[in-house]
């Protein structure tokens, strides 16, 4: 049983790493599988929060490269996205990658901050918080929708 519920944090790390990268991936749904089949829920939401905020600062790490060949032919990312979040990043720096943790600009965010150089420590702890954030919100969610049914 034991090897059952450490491949199952797993499988919540990677799919948590995973989704927060430039590959389609919702690790919440798999959050709320584990909540469901009774998995510890704090540990849950730790590993799932830790999983997404490397995998968001991976993609700010491929944005600090800069390799608008790479990014554009392998994970579909053009340079006109990014130049669209110059404006916000130059007015709220940092704290806009709190916001890294949104589907759909999310990622884009996360390698705009990366190619603008914006402070790395400061972003990766806005983002760990947004990330936290979304993994608390969806754990209540998906309680409060079980607690109905």
């Amino acid at each position: 049983m034991e090897s059952f519920i450490e491949w199952g944090f797993l499988g919540l790390f990677i799919s948590s790493f995973l989704g927060a990268t430039v590959i389609p991936l919702s690790s919440e749904v798999v959050l709320s599988g584990m909540i469901i089949n009774g998995y510890d829920l704090n540990l849950s939401i730790i590993i799932a929060t830790i999983g997404n905020w490397l995998g968001g600062l991976s993609s700010y790490y491929l944005g600090r490269l800069g390799n608008w060949n790479f990014l554009e032919k392998y994970f579909r990312i053009k340079k006109e996205k990014i130049a669209r979040f110059k404006y916000r990043i130059d007015k709220w720096g940092s704290s806009l990658a709190f916001l890294c943790c949104l589907p759909l600009i999310g990622d884009p965010l996360a390698v705009s901050l990366g190619f603008f150089r914006i402070n790395f420590v400061k972003a990766s702890i806005w983002m760990f918080i947004g990330k936290l954030v979304k993994y608390i919100l969806w754990t209540a969610v998906t309680i409060w929708g079980i607690s109905i049914f």
